[in-house]
């Protein structure tokens, strides 16, 4: 046991292997990378490696009314019992901000109100204790 090739094979068999394994790993991935870049490849890649389709494919979130714009910006103020009282109805919030810059009233404030929901959302009540009675 004395010679350097038990096996039948010596170290620089095993370099030379490695070696040659590496070069050919680099050329495969080379022609493969070449092969998915073709645009008329007509197999749609993206699906199949989803890491070489750049953006994550995530399902986009549905549009709240706001963003689809299906209702209407208030101004509205807060009664002492709490009761909001619409003043100003405005197609855009633009136009709503603009409207209330020199606000100084805490009880006067700018929401979107949708379609379909009453203004006395808006309301601000107190949570009273169900043990409470009046």
């Amino acid at each position: 046991m004395g010679d350097n090739n038990p096996f039948g094979f010596d170290p620089e068999d095993l370099d030379r292997v490695f070696r040659d394994a590496g070069e050919g790993l680099r050329d495969l991935a080379a022609k493969i990378g070449r092969f998915v870049e073709q645009p008329d490849a007509g197999i749609p890649w993206s699906s199949i490696f989803p890491d070489l389709g750049g953006a994550p494919h995530t399902r986009p979130a549905p549009p709240t009314a706001g963003e689809t714009g299906d209702g209407v910006w208030v101004i509205y103020t807060l009664d002492g019992d709490g009761t909001a009282r619409v003043e100003q109805v405005f197609p855009t919030e633009l136009e709503a901000l603009r409207a209330h810059k020199n606000n100084t009233d805490p009880l006067r404030s700018v929401r979107f109100l949708p379609y379909g929901v009453t203004a006395g959302i808006l309301d601000r009540r107190e949570d009273k204790d169900p043990d409470e009675t009046d």
